[in-house]
């Protein structure tokens, strides 16, 4: 009995402190969004602030759905914190703010839940992961998102890579973290970094020591540990005006019950020289020329993509990302080779309005292949960074974010 209780307690504390991994929704929940001032937002929010996550469900059931909020440490393993501890009230709240689609061909329901609100408060800064479950309290997808004190400043500077060969694809970050009310203890130890490119969690660098410091000023400056693959300008398409032709639409149909967006044939740009392609860095915005609340008033689409590649990728996977299904690399979103066509093909379904993709090389593992990126990189590319500041002090048993960084690669120098 003692030997059941020890290999017990044992796999208590490794399912305890385990890494919190997103979940990927089903294919009928979609676009799920974080929101702010009505705005599609990166999942970033000063404490305090108003937090609202909206998503579809296709089933269009009105169905019950709960939210639970996870506390995490800066590895995304959870914190050692009781719920009562960085929760106000309770966990495990059904989402109570819903509506039905309007005038649509695709029904849904559209759920929406904001914090704080009377049942749930956030207390604390750090890491959060939310989970939504169903009436069984089996989790459906899940969300990571972040949690900040405005403690520290964090002068950021995109430059140009350092290192010769780099220097046409890389950006490198310089910057620095200053506080005239943080004393740090043990700054090697205690203060973390991670850094974001457009605000995607997937590929954050962490893991980052300062490289020295000048009094209570923590100074980063490093040759390669702060660079990005500089990527390329993200391509888009606008179906706000579902039933028409655009500069990216070849054709319109309602061949399949849903209105079909067919775009014109995209080809690899990484062979190509740079292009300036306005963009919104991954971003969607969901619109309706003929609604007053795109919300619900925004029908789907089924977009049909096709891409040109050099016979380079044919063994490669190539899938179709950005904020809309969260950069997500499964079945849903992976294009077929076409041997007839020559091209890879995919159907994915999208909510009308203005939607930023890009194409995205990975294998098998999820490992994505930045430096034969089908795009291409390119230092000229504009791209939005940030820096998030973590601090835990001696004997402290969570991690807190005590301020951030951001800066875009327009203001690029040598």
């Amino acid at each position: 009995m003692k030997r059941f209780w020890a290999v017990l307690a044992v796999l208590a504390s490794v399912f305890t402190f385990a890494q919190e991994k997103e979940v990927n929704p089903p294919y009928y929940i979609k676009t799920i969004t974080f929101v702010q001032n009505g705005q599609n937002m990166v999942p970033v929010f000063q404490l305090g602030d108003d937090i609202q996550l909206q998503f579809d469900d296709l089933q269009g059931s009105e169905s019950n759905y709960y939210y639970h909020i996870t506390h995490c440490d800066y590895d995304w393993k959870q914190s050692q914190l009781s719920i009562n501890e960085y929760l106000t009230g309770f966990n495990d709240q059904r989402i109570i703010d819903y509506t039905n689609s309007l005038n649509c061909l695709q029904i849904y329901s559209h759920y929406r839940v904001t914090f704080p609100n009377k049942f749930t408060q956030l207390k604390v800064s750090g890491n959060y992961m939310i989970s939504i479950l169903n009436e069984d309290r089996e989790v459906v997808f899940s969300r990571k998102f972040v949690v900040y004190e405005n403690l520290v400043s964090v002068p950021l500077q995109v430059k140009r890579a350092r290192q010769v060969n780099d220097t046409p694809y890389k950006h490198n970050m310089d910057f620095a973290i200053k506080s005239g009310t943080i004393n740090f203890q043990s700054p090697l130890k205690n203060v973390k970094v991670m850094v974001l490119q457009n605000g995607r969690l997937n590929n954050a660098l962490t893991n980052i020591k300062p490289m020295y410091t000048v009094g209570n000023d923590l100074i980063y400056k490093y040759d390669s540990e702060t660079q990005f693959w500089a990527g390329n300008e993200f391509l888009y398409f606008e179906n706000k005006n579902i039933r028409a032709a655009t500069n990216t639409i070849a054709k319109v149909d309602t061949n399949s019950g849903l209105y079909g967006c067919y775009l014109y044939t995209n080809t690899a740009r990484g062979s190509q020289p740079y292009t300036y392609w306005p963009d919104k860095n991954g971003n969607f915005f969901i619109n309706n020329v003929n609604s007053t609340v795109p919300e619900t008033e925004a029908d789907y689409a089924w977009i049909y993509m096709s891409l040109s590649a050099p016979a380079f990728y044919e063994n490669k996977n190539i899938y179709i990302t950005g904020m809309f299904n969260n950069y997500a690399l499964n079945d849903e979103y992976k294009m077929d080779y076409n041997e007839k066509k020559g091209l890879y093909e995919k159907a994915i379904m999208v909510k009308q309005g203005f939607t930023n993709y890009c194409f995205t090389v990975a294998d098998s593992n999820g490992t994505i292949d930045n430096a034969n990126a089908i795009d291409g990189n390119f230092y000229q590319t504009e791209n939005d960074y940030m820096v998030l500041v973590y601090y835990r002090e001696n004997n402290q048993r969570y991690d807190r974010v005590i301020g951030k960084g951001i800066a875009s690669s327009v203001d690029i120098i040598n």
